[in-house]
């Protein structure tokens, strides 16, 4: 349904679509902060020492980009403190939207390194570099075709 379906006002719109993006960002945030969690982890573990140089930058890059994803994540709630009560309810919504939408991708790139780093250690590079381009591929068709094809159908 789309918004001007609606019986409602420009505030109440940007109300409701300010409350539906603080419900995403609730489960993805918590997501995130579990893949840092796991991240930080890692250098405490015994066979953190077994790790190549490489496997050690990827990881260094990967703690990084966990970071900087929940900082995006975090960037609507800091707007927020910012501008409340300030009559910018729009403004945050739009910029609420954005930075989820890069927080999105951040996650998707942030599990594929991931996903590689530990099939790494396991296996080895070659099948890592597989498995993360098959990890690439599905997390692609779920974050951006699927979205797609339910709007178009909509």
């Amino acid at each position: 349904m789309a918004d001007d379906a609606r019986d409602e006002t420009p505030q109440e719109r940007a109300d409701r679509n300010w409350n539906d993006l603080l419900q995403e960002l609730r489960v993805s945030q918590t997501g995130v902060q579990v893949l840092a969690g796991f991240l930080v982890t890692l250098p405490f573990q015994s066979r953190f020492g077994e790790l190549d140089s490489f496997q050690r930058g990827w990881y260094v890059g990967l703690l990084a980009l966990a970071f900087a994803t929940v900082a995006v994540m975090l960037s609507p709630v800091a707007i927020h403190r910012r501008v409340f009560q300030d009559d910018a309810k729009p403004e945050l919504v739009q910029a609420g939207h954005r930075l989820t939408s890069v927080a999105l991708g951040m996650i998707a790139v942030l599990m594929g390194g991931i996903f590689f780093l530990v099939v790494d250690m396991v296996f080895d590079r070659a099948a890592a570099a597989a498995g993360a381009a098959g990890a690439a591929v599905v997390l692609a068709g779920l974050l951006l075709v699927l979205p797609k094809r339910v709007a178009g159908a909509s």
